[in-house]
């Protein structure tokens, strides 16, 4: 089979999806043959047939698109779908017209409506439920973006949830020593890590109260930021860092914060690691869709973050991560403070993160694609 992708970002732009499509492609080109078109920000790569061409992602670049396509006699177009990644343009919207005799199927990894278009309205819906309805089928990677589609009356849908896109390995147990000294950080501190960019949906003032609380109960918390800031999407960002940076400045936060900057995969794996509990207090709730949380899950980390919006069954509360209410420093800093008092819950969430990990395995994702192009008819 000749697989198409359509990417909004790819490396080395910073981009959870962009990452994604990397590591996707990766593993379909096991068994398959992958091209992929993407913004002219990437770099190109005729080895792994990576061509960033597209400039605008208007309604010219849809024709660019079909072009594209035919030259590479693809079997089907992928599109790798959030629209902060398509610089918040309507035009990708409507490619399945432009492409009518290419079988078609989007991936969509974010349908979070305020998020999407904030201003448009009831445009918004009207447009993304046309994508949907006028693709050959859908992909959706969360249970929120399911619940969506499903009201969509979509007709072909398949659940395929995203894996980590961290696959270096983890280190040894010197090493994870080693990197915590990196950061200053003795054997007897309390690390907190937290990884990914910084914007308003993750809720970081909740995690620099409750670090602030800890160290007035004479806890030896250091926290440990690994990731860039702010990533080639989404533009409002940078205000919101602005943002936490006098809350650290109000809250004296400085010197027990340690900042990593962009790292490689090997460095975000050995941070993770080093770490002794990973927290991700998410304003919506823990979801299938966050990329940070699929990386700690990766690497058996204790994870404590916030109850999911919806059902997930998978998200196991006191066995495979520890669950807080979300926007409620109180809960946090409760639930930290006892994983400080008692490593041996920490050493149980680990040990069920790992058990849940196998879930997010790439080659099963993979499979899920193939199978589900195969079910749309999609020959070769």
């Amino acid at each position: 089979m000749r697989i198409g992708i359509i990417a909004g970002e790819y490396p080395p732009m910073q981009g959870g999806v962009g990452a994604y499509t990397q590591v996707l492609a990766e593993f379909l080109r096991q068994h398959h043959e992958v091209v992929i078109l993407t913004s002219a920000d990437a770099i190109p790569s005729e080895g792994n047939h990576v061509d960033a061409h597209i400039k605008r992602w208007n309604m010219r670049s849809l024709f660019t698109i079909r072009r594209w396509a035919k030259a590479n006699q693809v079997d089907v177009l992928n599109i790798q779908f959030q629209t902060a990644a398509f610089n918040m343009s309507p035009a990708i919207h409507f490619l399945p017209h432009i492409v009518r005799h290419t079988p078609m199927v989007t991936t969509f990894h974010d349908l979070r409506y305020p998020y999407l278009f904030p201003k448009a309205g009831r445009l918004r819906t009207h447009i993304v439920k046309h994508l949907a309805r006028s693709s050959n089928g859908v992909i959706v990677t969360n249970h929120e973006d399911r619940e969506r589609v499903e009201r969509m009356n979509v007709r072909h849908i398949c659940f395929a949830p995203i894996g980590s896109n961290m696959l270096a390995t983890a280190p040894s147990a010197d090493e994870r020593i080693a990197w915590r000294e990196k950061i200053g950080a003795a054997n007897d501190d309390f690390v907190l890590a937290h990884f990914g960019f910084i914007n308003r949906s993750k809720g970081l003032e909740d995690l620099l109260r409750a670090t602030a609380t800890l160290r007035e109960q004479n806890l030896p918390v250091k926290l440990l930021m690994i990731g860039g800031r702010t990533g080639a999407s989404d533009a409002t960002n940078v205000a919101y860092n602005q943002e936490i940076d006098a809350l650290i400045e109000q809250l004296r936060l400085e010197d027990c914060i340690h900042w990593t900057g962009f790292v490689d995969d090997s460095a975000v794996a050995a941070y993770l690691t080093a770490s002794d509990v990973v927290v991700l207090p998410y304003r919506d709730g823990a979801s299938f869709r966050r990329g940070s949380l699929m990386a700690a899950i990766h690497y058996g980390c204790a994870i404590v973050t916030t109850t999911p919006s919806v059902d997930i069954p998978e998200f196991l509360d006191g066995e495979n991560m520890q669950l807080v209410p979300s926007t409620n420093p109180e809960a946090l800093t409760n639930a930290l403070y006892k994983l400080y008092q008692h490593p041996e819950q920490r050493n149980q969430l680990r040990a069920g993160a790992a058990l849940l990990a196998k879930h997010f395995e790439w080659h099963n994702i993979a499979t899920q694609y193939v199978d589900f192009f195969r079910q749309l008819g999609v020959a070769g």
